[in-house]
């Protein structure tokens, strides 16, 4: 844990721990007695499992604890409030009285953690269309034939005996593995037992906010090169090999009809030269990125920083038809190891894999050919 505080991403990690320290505790009365009748045990979480739910979504069906319309709190938080967890705020309790008051819960507590911190990389979820959940390792993405002989799929009068034109919609020769991701955390309960739970939901947050990051990357490498299925995005190159203009940007946003490119990745240096564009130097841009971060719109697409896009490259989106997300195992908590073994080392994991939905929608910059 201490090595973890110590790295360079120190700032980031700072900035967090000053969020949790600003959360405070939900007041008002609620009511816990059927929670007090629940107690929450491995083999709840084995229940759970079976179910293909997590422990939250568990107690909240009709035979557990199900919340009423407008609860200030959801019925693992009753869990909390019930076998008095406090775990927001300065006086946040530790980890060890966490341990030594409601061990059982430590595994659902991390895991919504972890989720709060992939919603703070919230980039994944806007260039990926849909998020499907399967129930094997192996995934056939759909084939749709969007480039019909006739070039004619709108709406027109059909006489009678007439063609109707074919959306012509099969699935892919090659199926793709959902893989296991993961990370191991493993460290000493000694280094633990007296952090706070708010210190400790810092380095859950970096482990979720990590772990978005990556799925990036698979989405880049999905983008450029196919799910395997022969479908890599179509490559359009610079009028001049290594420079990259905004005429090249009008000419990549025109390849999309009908179409719309509305989001662009790019490497941190592609960004650089899109920002110092003539084009874009619009001072109200350069105020509201001040302002409030958000990078300038170049051609009305969002502009997303990915280092994992290899630097010569602008990837151009449709993110409503690019891509989808495949999930055969959501986010897991070893919650076994996590009770017994007081978190010396526990893996962290979730199945995913990243389709094509529609070729045509990405399309690629190339901005040194030669």
């Amino acid at each position: 844990m201490d090595k973890i505080f110590d790295e360079k991403n120190t700032p980031f990690l700072t900035k967090l721990l000053e969020l949790a320290e600003r959360e405070k505790p939900i007041c008002g009365q609620v009511d816990l007695s059927k929670t007090k009748e629940i107690k929450v045990d491995k083999d709840t979480y084995l229940e759970a499992q079976a179910k293909g739910m997590t422990l939250t979504e568990l107690l909240e069906t009709e035979d557990y604890d199900p919340s009423e319309i407008g609860s200030p709190l959801d019925a693992f938080e009753r869990q909390l409030a019930v076998n008095g967890m406090k775990v927001s705020g300065k006086n946040a309790m530790t980890v060890e009285l966490f341990y030594q008051g409601a061990p059982a819960l430590l595994p659902e507590f991390m895991m919504r953690e972890i989720k709060n911190g992939q919603k703070m990389r919230p980039e994944l979820q806007k260039i990926v269309s849909s998020s499907n959940q399967i129930t094997s390792s192996r995934y056939t993405p759909f084939y749709i034939n969007v480039t019909p002989t006739d070039k004619k799929l709108s709406l027109r009068p059909i006489g009678d005996l007439a063609d109707i034109p074919i959306i012509t919609v099969g699935e892919q020769l090659h199926t793709i593995t959902v893989p296991d991701y993961g990370v191991t955390l493993k460290t000493s309960y000694k280094a633990l037992r007296s952090r706070s739970t708010t210190q400790f939901k810092v380095l859950l947050w970096y482990i979720g906010f990590k772990l978005q990051a990556d799925k990036m990357a698979m989405v880049v490498d999905t983008i450029i090169n196919g799910d395997g299925n022969s479908n890599p995005a179509s490559v359009l190159n610079t009028q001049t090999s290594g420079t990259l203009t905004y005429s090249d940007l009008v000419s990549l946003y025109n390849e999309f009809f009908p179409f719309e490119m509305n989001t662009i990745l790019c490497h941190k240096d592609k960004i650089k030269t899109l920002l110092n564009m003539e084009e874009f130097k619009d001072p109200m841009a350069g105020f509201n990125f001040q302002k409030t971060g958000e990078l300038v719109s170049p051609l009305g697409s969002t502009l997303i920083r990915c280092d994992d896009v290899p630097s010569d490259l602008v990837i151009g989106l449709d993110n409503r038809f690019a891509i989808e997300e495949v999930v055969s195992s959501p986010l897991m908590v070893e919650y076994d190891k996590v009770i017994e073994q007081k978190l010396e080392e526990a893996v962290v994991s979730e199945s995913v894999a990243y389709a094509k939905v529609i070729r045509e929608a990405s399309k690629i910059c190339d901005t040194v050919w030669t």
